[in-house]
């Protein structure tokens, strides 16, 4: 989320104040915002303020020059340097769209619209898991490598507000530079393009927001960021099915989504939820990744299945989805992802490298052929 610096006219700022001004911007129905069931609760926390007006999705465009108008309007006051105003819509389904038929009778997905949901993005793909801890993140990074080496341009989302890991996985740093006062640029690494929270708040700084202020940071760094040309735009999603997850789902034109999951029963539970929350909002599930499968010792060469082995393959089959691949639980995997030297940039030749490229290849073919098991939900993407 970024932030712009405001004027100073002596006003003291909190919640009335910013009330009060609000209440000379007009809404979309021509009535103050101050006090419109469109306009949410606001929020005033570290000096920063935040609040959502509710629209239409059909009347997206109209709505923005309200938003900018009310965003400006409350940077005016003394103190609110850091304001973040956003648009909020949930989507109902278009009434000259019928409603989907069972999935018996679904045909083959199409090919991809010619304009792209999010401009110059092809493809969006989620990584997921059912719970923290399985290495979700560390997956996302080198799979993006791993397309990226297939000669693909990509980039990654960092959309785990409350633990960003993109900004340590790829040895990035700072803030990234800001075009047209709003529009920022991702931050490069290895050839691929990453935007994260990480980016733009302090290290050590706990994220407490509720469901919509992490909305509102999502939107913005989907939205308003210069992602260029694209043929995949990995989002590395928050752990577990939350409404954070599942907002994010609902709201994201998702061309699929990656399971991660470990080999043993508690983390296959969670992953089963992880499948059940896309299912129900509609987007296909690419397929599951079994990480840390399994040990292979330096010393002896004897493998070793700590967690069990082979669950989420039979998880997969259950589920007849795909089953995309297992990552063993490998020392060197583990310390170049802590020194953001990630082992498919850095070690392309040696065996793990060539698990995540067969994994990535697996992915691009499932994407870019539509080849996946249930066509994408109609999202109507301001």
């Amino acid at each position: 989320m970024w932030f712009r610096r405001g004027r100073r006219d002596g006003m003291t700022m909190n919640k009335d104040t910013v009330l009060a001004r609000l209440g000379a911007v007009a809404g979309l129905d021509g009535k103050p915002l101050a006090g419109s069931p469109a306009l949410s609760e606001v929020v005033i926390r570290d000096g920063k303020v935040y609040f959502s007006i509710a629209i239409d999705p059909a009347r997206a465009a109209a709505a923005e020059p309200v938003r900018a108008a009310a965003q400006k309007a409350v940077e005016a006051i003394a103190g609110a340097g850091n304001v973040l105003a956003s648009l909020t819509a949930e989507q109902a389904p278009s009434p000259d769209v019928p409603p989907p038929r069972p999935a018996a009778a679904r045909p083959a997905p199409g090919p991809q619209p010619s304009k792209p949901l999010v401009p110059g993005v092809k493809h969006i793909v989620a990584v997921a898991s059912g719970k923290g801890g399985v290495g979700k993140s560390t997956t996302s990074c080198n799979l993006a490598l791993a397309l990226a080496g297939l000669g693909l341009k990509v980039g990654v989302l960092d959309a785990d507000i409350y633990g960003p890991s993109m900004p340590k996985l790829f040895r990035l740093s700072g803030k990234p530079d800001v075009k047209d006062g709003r529009i920022l640029i991702p931050m490069v690494n290895y050839g691929i393009k990453v935007m994260s929270i990480g980016f733009l708040v302090e290290e050590d700084q706990a994220m407490i927001w509720r469901g919509p202020m992490v909305m509102s940071a999502l939107t913005q760094m989907l939205r308003e960021v210069e992602w260029g040309d694209l043929d995949v735009l990995i989002v590395d999603m928050p752990p577990g099915t939350g409404d954070a997850q599942l907002t994010m789902a609902q709201n994201v034109p998702l061309a699929g989504a990656v399971i991660v999951s470990t080999p043993q029963d508690l983390a296959l539970i969670d992953a089963r939820r992880g499948v059940a929350m896309f299912e129900k909002v509609g987007v296909p599930i690419i397929g599951l990744i079994e990480n840390m499968s399994y040990f292979i010792a330096p010393d002896t060469g004897k493998r070793y299945d700590i967690f069990g082995h082979g669950g989420a393959r039979y998880e997969a089959a259950r589920l007849k989805v795909p089953f995309l691949g297992e990552v063993p639980l490998d020392m060197d995997i583990r310390i170049r992802a802590d020194s953001g030297t990630p082992i498919v940039a850095t070690d392309p030749g040696s065996i793990h490298a060539g698990i995540y490229r067969g994994i990535a290849e697996q992915v691009w073919s499932i994407v870019s052929t539509g080849a996946i098991g249930k066509p994408a939900p109609r999202i109507v993407y301001e």
